[in-house]
């Protein structure tokens, strides 16, 4: 039978009407001209046309732009511009499991339409369509199915492996490693070996939060389909035993969020036992005061949308493609949002504790580094913000604050220093930039490091360290440092890490009433990893949400719309020495 191919100045339909069935017939019995060239041929022609014309970014079909511009051409040139996704019968297997992968982009968090999936849609439907009734479709519509499965492999690779937008961008002092591939080499690798569906698999995080998280998605979308969860009328607060008509929803609202559990609704309009021991397990995994009682701050939680609850899950997850693919076998992880540290061994939990962190005007920052080594005793060095802000002007006022706060003003080295006397010192003239000295507290049970700190050398010079402020960490919000992270238990994180190295309890106490400092190098350094979830699932396979203390969310969010709205060319991303890709 002749090929009929529908002519690219057309305006084609996306189903194939009843009079394209009667020419199909109708060029059973008129022969029509073939066009010179195979059909292999005139597709790598217009792919080349297009990525050779002027103008950049090159448009498809004069509206959708291919991201991607400065990597197509090289990618076609080295394969004398032949397809990659398309033949003379439409997609090839590789090309299906590519458009398989981009409608289930959702489920990592990311959005199918940036892929150019609607459009691919559109063309793979109708190529399908004319194949039906035994013709070919256009080679310049080929060409660009085959050009946006092209660009979005590209563009949904470097989104799984860095993510969709640079950290750098977003969040001042986001310092954590990025991952970084080759994207077209990748690409080579992937259709030359029939791994297109693995390659792009083994992007994503492989992390189990990441896993987890993942699944809690997947969930909330399904709370979602079905309606979401009520809203909870204002009224007063309500204690256990309390009756109030808006318990109904309350129960039906705990029991959409999987606080409560069918067995344990009860009718009637008492705030009954069940009701309130599943209230307290929402509040303690948003972050809040397990007493039971709903309250303003409690009430605000539970009004929460699950779409709002489903962006933050998404927003979380793309902070975990941020993240380098190993993170270590054995690491320390400060959730700043969460105020609180783990130690990890693989994926296990041995280890947590409350911990203190920056305030929103000091806040602390994300980054990695290694954990070296402890300084017991330490000296506090106050750092030129806190000297001018804080320090200077109480001394000013008051040069015995000096010595009833246990500070010293110091010239010359630590091992041949000069103690000033600031009884001595004419403060009137003196700032924070013609400071005589620098200013630090001695050890002791008075020092705002407490008995020990833990270094990891960082550009933030931000560190782990005991405090005397013991009181803080009962709060439910722990924004009260400077940006150094402040932990509850130094003790039973210092025997952890020198207990390899012989060191008992004993002892660490006594280095730590030490009256002058005492730096341990630690024999195997360690990773710390300082970052920043909203949204994660614990040890108990729990979901857990917590404010946006530094409005992180909120950047983010912003930041992923504007990436939307005014799309980008990709980062470039570094050159791996193998393939497949690592972390």
């Amino acid at each position: 039978m002749p090929i009929l191919r529908l002519s690219s100045e057309s305006h084609f339909p996306l189903r194939v009407p009843c009079w394209l069935l009667l020419l199909a017939f109708a060029a059973i019995l008129i022969p029509s001209p073939v066009p010179a060239g195979s059909p292999g041929l005139q597709v790598a022609a217009e792919i080349r046309s297009v990525l050779e014309r002027e103008g950049a970014p090159p448009l498809v079909h004069g509206r959708e732009m291919l991201l991607n511009s400065d990597l197509l051409p090289g990618f076609y040139l080295s394969r004398e511009y032949a397809s990659a996704w398309v033949d003379e019968l439409g997609l090839t297997a590789a090309g299906r499991q590519l458009l398989n992968l981009l409608r289930s982009a959702d489920e990592h968090g990311l959005c199918p339409e940036d892929y150019h999936l609607a459009r691919i849609e559109s063309l793979f439907e109708l190529a399908t369509d004319y194949r039906r009734y035994g013709m070919l479709l256009d080679p310049v519509y080929m060409a660009q199915l085959d050009l946006l499965l092209t660009d979005a492999f590209l563009l949904y690779a470097a989104h799984q492996v860095e993510g969709r937008v640079d950290p750098d961008e977003v969040h001042e002092g986001w310092r954590s490693r990025p991952r970084k591939v080759d994207l077209v080499r990748l690409l080579s690798y992937a259709l030359t070996n029939d791994r297109v569906e693995p390659v792009l698999a083994d992007l994503a995080p492989p992390h189990q939060g990441y896993l987890l998280l993942r699944e809690e998605l997947e969930r909330y979308r399904q709370i979602s389909a079905l309606g979401g969860w009520p809203a909870i009328a204002a009224g007063p607060v309500l204690r256990a035993g309390d009756a109030d008509p808006r318990l109904p929803w309350l129960r039906l609202r705990l029991l959409t969020g999987n606080d409560l559990q069918e067995h344990e609704v009860a009718d009637g309009e008492v705030f009954d036992e069940k009701a309130v021991a599943a209230l307290v397990r929402f509040q303690l995994r948003h972050g809040l005061k397990g007493d039971g009682v709903l309250g303003p701050k409690t009430l605000a939680a539970l009004n929460v949308s699950v779409e709002a609850r489903i962006r933050q899950i998404e927003l979380n997850l793309e902070r975990w493609r941020w993240l380098p693919k190993d993170l270590g076998g054995c690491y320390i992880v400060v959730n700043i949002a969460g105020f609180e540290l783990a130690v990890m061994e693989g994926t296990n939990i041995v280890m947590t504790m409350p911990v203190v962190v920056g305030t929103a005007y000091r806040k602390t920052p994300v980054f990695s580094a290694r954990m070296n080594h402890l300084i017991f005793a330490p000296y506090w060095n106050v750092p030129p913000t806190i000297l001018r802000e804080d320090k200077l002007p109480k001394i000013k006022a008051d040069p015995g604050y000096v010595q009833r706060q246990h500070f010293e003003i110091v010239r010359g080295t630590e091992e041949n220093p000069t103690f000033l006397d600031p009884w001595n010192i004419p403060w009137r003239k003196v700032t924070a930039a013609t400071f005589p000295g620098h200013l630090r507290q001695t050890p002791g049970p008075w020092n705002a490091l407490g008995r020990v700190k833990f270094m990891f050398p960082n550009a933030f010079d931000v560190y782990l360290h005991d405090t005397p402020d013991k009181h803080l960490f009962v709060r439910d919000a722990r924004t009260f440092s400077s940006g150094c992270i402040r932990i509850q238990k130094p003790l039973d994180l210092a025997q952890y890490l020198l207990e390899e190295q012989g060191w008992d309890r004993d002892r660490i106490l006594a280095a730590m009433a030490r009256s002058k400092p005492l730096r341990v190098e630690l024999v195997r350094s360690l990773p710390v990893h300082v970052l920043y979830w909203t949204a994660w699932v614990d040890a108990e396979g729990i979901l857990q949400f917590r404010d946006d203390i530094y409005l992180r969310d909120l950047d983010l969010d912003r930041a992923l719309n504007r990436r939307r709205a005014e799309p980008g060319r990709l980062p470039q991303s570094g050159l791996p020495k193998s393939l497949p890709t690592g972390g």
